[in-house]
């Protein structure tokens, strides 16, 4: 049994971990560029010095031994053959089960764009918010995030929030929030509702009590270097911050894979790729049904790892007793001091006030976290 993984993020070590477990004696490859873990949610805290760049990278040297588990550093450019083969800039690898976990991209067709930092890109782009800031002695910072208007859940809006108190908060720390502005600004008029019905009503009245403005409700148009520009006006910004929305990886626009209208790999509630054998998808590269307000977050990549990898090995075993994912979106928004816990499922959400507490249960996550992976 030779079951294949692409990625090396949340949904890939989450599959690696629950296929090992129910089939110990399978050959498991995995593909990805690097043999790191970047923990991206807590790239917050590096614009404050709360967080260093190599707090947050992971060597899987260890994680991969000790589950026995081929590493092969490669790039995929297609997923061919049925999903059989993988084809990579190395060369081409064959499996008889695959899962596909390599993330998505952001839609980088604003124009302008490039004048805009996208904090989730990975450690160099926080790294660099925290050099900016340490720069500036006065001035307007812009933060903001876009959607996919073809993929509604393909989109990562918390963290913005976080980045939005996290400067608001390190600035008044630094006894200087009086010479900044701050803007937030996006399309939608109710930015966070997926959060839940209560979430945008409580978000608007807590920035407005910081001294926070907000531009929201107006199509995006563009970039310049000190703009914001919409279809409702122009915002002048000296550090521009916006997570724009997200798409696919960049090989499945010619791969054969089945693909949603924004651009992902349709799945059904079992994580299985539509129309294929034994071809699993989970997290960001995914699109799969379930309840308008689902995320692209790590929570839902886990738990979509976790079935994907557990109905993978029942399909190669002949069963078909498959098992499907739970839709729960999980978070604490911190604010470098407190945290408000966000908690959506079926049944409905729950939104707790801003609490220290919160912002500490974050910290000791990461570090249980992580821990597995060293």
């Amino acid at each position: 049994m030779n079951i294949t993984i692409l990625g090396s993020g949340f949904a890939a070590l989450t599959a690696i971990k629950t296929a090992r477990k129910q089939a110990p004696d399978a050959e498991i490859t995995v593909i990805s560029p690097k043999d790191e873990f970047i923990y991206l949610p807590s790239l917050i805290w590096i614009p404050s010095g709360m967080r260093k760049g190599d707090d947050l990278r992971i060597n899987l040297g260890n994680f991969f031994r000790r589950q026995k588990v081929q590493h092969i550093k490669a790039s995929v450019t297609n997923v061919t053959n049925g999903g059989r083969t993988v084809v990579t800039d190395q060369g081409e690898y064959q499996n008889d089960g695959l899962i596909i976990a390599s993330g998505g991209r952001f839609i980088k067709k604003l124009p302008g764009i490039e004048h805009a930092i996208t904090p989730c890109e990975g450690i160099s782009a926080a790294e660099k918010i925290r050099d900016r800031l340490n720069e500036m002695q006065s001035g307007t910072i812009a933060i903001g995030f876009g959607g996919n208007p073809k993929e509604p859940s393909a989109m990562r809006g918390g963290p913005m929030f976080e980045f939005l108190y996290g400067i608001d908060n390190l600035l008044r720390k630094q006894g200087r929030r009086e010479k900044f502005k701050l803007v937030f600004f996006n399309p939608a008029p109710e930015p966070g509702k997926r959060l839940g019905a209560k979430v945008p009503v409580n978000l608007m009245k807590s920035m407005h009590k910081k001294g926070i403005e907000t531009h929201v409700g107006h199509k995006m148009v563009g970039f310049e270097a000190n703009k914001v520009k919409t279809e409702g006006g122009e915002i002048e910004a000296d550090l521009i911050l916006f997570m724009p929305g997200m798409t696919g990886p960049a090989w499945l626009a010619d791969s054969e894979l089945p693909k949603s209208e924004g651009g992902m790999i349709r799945a059904d509630q079992f994580a299985k790729v539509e129309g294929y054998e034994k071809v699993y998808v989970a997290g960001d590269a995914g699109s799969f049904p379930g309840p308008d307000w689902q995320a692209k977050q790590a929570h839902a990549a886990d738990l979509q790892a976790a079935a994907a990898a557990e109905n993978l090995v029942k399909e190669l075993q002949g069963r078909s007793d498959f098992v499907a994912f739970k839709h729960e979106l999980i978070c604490i928004v911190d604010t470098l001091t407190h945290g408000i816990f966000i908690k959506r499922t079926e049944k409905g959400a729950t939104l707790l006030p801003p609490c220290r507490l919160f912002h500490f249960a974050k910290r000791i996550f990461e570090k249980l976290y992580l821990r597995q992976y060293r």
